[in-house]
């Protein structure tokens, strides 16, 4: 911009400068051819436009000088431009080291004094952290006719973990809709959950184009660590259940989603992701609004507490679903629902429901029918594209 408001002038100068030489160029020739005819001219002429062709080109030596100075960025930046760069440019370099910038504003700060270090950590403790910016989501792949996107988030603990999130094949169709969430919950540790049940997307895209399901996004988190198993230490400690909030923002912040909350956030597990899924359900009935478990084997009496020690408000909906012929399967959810309804608080309120009609002549078939049956649940119970 100030290169551009120099141009003008410095043009406007140097004609000036060019007509005025010459015009004082041609009167002291003038002067000369009268001189040979002994004959006196007047001087002025030339003087006031040998002296105005001068001004101009100090003028032009000048602007040309601002102009070159614009160019190379020295004149129109300030310390808060200078600044706002080296922001992003910390937020592209952690985007690339696998943290979340969106995930708690690219985290990392750079040294500070002492004295400002302590100011900005009582400040830290008074007000709320800042909301996580967009991350960068990288294609890895488009099963079932959608689009499968990874990054690196951070988890409850503050370090970073994969995070896949798979997109309909609507989301592109629709520049303007948003999507209603569900989180699914790994059992393996360091692992997605689409890495433990490689045909989950088959059975959700399956379901979306049948029209037994409308299209929602799919989130799956990777585990955490320092457990074989860990949906069974989530079902026998509720409290370990973190508000994952880096998660649900990051989320929101790079996707077309509805608002977090139970209106349209919900969990799914299958086989040892089941626990999680509902443990998810039971203690954070304000958070998601419906889970659904498929053929998993549960700790009736934590999940009964964890359900009972739940924020007041919304009830629980939970779909319990296993094959007809997975006999312990069917037995665990029937003990659930029982304890569950024997339970107090949000316990006993829980709108638990069982499948038990899915039968097919493999085992893996089924469980692209129980997965389907549980996208359709979840569809049903969420919020509607909008």
């Amino acid at each position: 911009m100030v290169r551009s408001l120099l141009v003008v002038p410095l043009l406007a100068a140097a004609g000036g400068g060019v007509w005025l030489a010459r015009g004082a160029l041609l009167r002291w020739r003038d002067l000369r051819a009268a001189e040979t005819y002994e004959l006196t001219g007047d001087q002025r002429p030339m003087l006031l436009r040998a002296a105005g062709a001068m001004v101009c080109g100090v003028c032009v030596t000048a602007l040309t000088l601002l102009t070159a100075l614009g160019t190379f960025g020295v004149l129109g930046s300030s310390a808060p431009r200078s600044g706002s760069a080296e922001f992003g440019a910390d937020s592209d370099a952690a985007a690339a080291d696998g943290t979340d910038g969106e995930g708690a504003a690219r985290q990392a700060a750079p040294p500070v004094a002492e004295a400002a270090s302590a100011t900005a950590t009582a400040a830290a403790a008074t007000t709320p952290a800042a909301a996580p910016v967009a991350s960068r989501f990288d294609s890895v792949g488009h099963p079932a006719g959608g689009e499968l996107l990874q990054s690196a988030v951070l988890g409850p603990d503050g370090h970073p973990r994969n995070v896949r999130v798979w997109l309909p094949a609507q989301y592109t169709k629709d520049p303007n809709a948003r999507f209603p969430v569900v989180v699914m919950h790994a059992a393996t540790p360091r692992k997605t959950a689409d890495a433990e049940v490689p045909d989950v997307f088959e059975g959700l895209g399956s379901a979306v184009q049948t029209g037994k399901a409308r299209p929602f996004i799919l989130v799956a988190p990777e585990a955490p660590n320092g457990t074989a198993h860990p949906c069974e230490l989530v079902a026998a400690a509720p409290q370990a259940i973190a508000d994952d909030a880096a998660l649900r923002t990051t989320i929101a912040a790079t996707f077309r989603t509805l608002p977090p909350g139970p209106a349209s956030w919900g969990t799914l597990g299958v086989e040892g992701g089941a626990p999680c899924a509902a443990a998810a359900a039971l203690a954070r009935p304000d958070l998601y609004g419906a889970a659904a478990a498929v053929s998993g084997r549960y700790d009736t009496a934590a999940l009964a507490l964890t359900g009972a020690e739940a924020p007041a408000g919304a009830a629980p909906k939970l779909l319990l679903a296993a094959a007809k012929a997975d006999a312990a399967g069917l037995d665990a959810a029937r003990k659930l629902q029982t304890a569950l309804r024997a339970g107090t608080g949000a316990a006993a309120r829980a709108d638990v429901r069982i499948s038990e009609n899915v039968q097919d002549y493999t085992a893996d078939r089924e469980r692209l029918r129980l997965v389907r049956q549980a996208a359709q649940y979840l569809a049903e119970t969420l919020a509607k594209v909008s």
